[in-house]
């Protein structure tokens, strides 16, 4: 489990298919890292399988692969990153599993003053779930939801966010991978035999 809070900004330095899926070499600034350590790498879970001073690897299963933006990233791409939390830390964003619901795109950027307003395309899958004020995680970053729509939704960016995230080098156009907030999917299936 995640808070969305990242961590560190790393690079994706390989990525050989397998037998269904991928393995991902990414570069990161963590010291540590334990075989079977969880790592958020831009919203989306995964087990660490190898790891040495500045790097580590990462297997990717093929479902995850249809559910992100991970199969389509290249040598050189920048990656979000967060370490799972440990009982007791703060929890600064919202919880985040790193279990993708779909990606989006960005659409539009406005500038707010020294902050920004992002406006994504999110697919039912995920905009379902979406409410004022409630929390999304883009590419791994815990936002807060400012306007929903149909199929998009906006929140704003600030100036540190910008800087310490992938965030602030996405561009209209740019696919991001998107998770709702656990707890709305779970009130959904809870309430559900109640709606019947």
């Amino acid at each position: 489990m995640f808070s969305g809070i990242v961590e560190a900004i790393g690079e994706i330095r390989g990525a050989v298919p397998t037998a269904g899926g991928r393995r991902l070499s990414i570069g990161a600034s963590f010291e540590g890292l334990a075989l079977g350590e969880s790592v958020c790498v831009s919203g989306v879970c995964l087990t660490v399988v190898a790891a040495s001073p500045g790097t580590f690897d990462a297997d990717v299963s093929a479902e995850t692969l249809r559910r992100s933006t991970l199969g389509r990233m290249r040598q050189g791409d920048m990656v979000n990153l967060e370490r799972s939390l440990r009982l007791g830390d703060r929890l600064g964003g919202h919880l985040v599993f790193g279990h993708v619901d779909g990606t989006g795109r960005l659409r539009a950027v406005t500038p707010e003053g020294e902050s920004a307003l992002f406006e994504f395309e999110a697919p039912e899958t995920v905009s379902r779930y979406l409410v004022e004020k409630g929390s999304v995680a883009v590419d791994g970053v815990s936002l807060t939801v400012f306007r929903c729509k149909e199929s998009a939704f906006s929140a704003a960016v600030i100036p540190h966010t910008a800087r310490v995230t992938t965030i602030g080098r996405l561009r209209p156009g740019d696919e991001i991978n998107l998770e709702s907030d656990m707890i709305a999917k779970y009130v959904e299936t809870l309430a559900r035999a109640y709606l019947r």
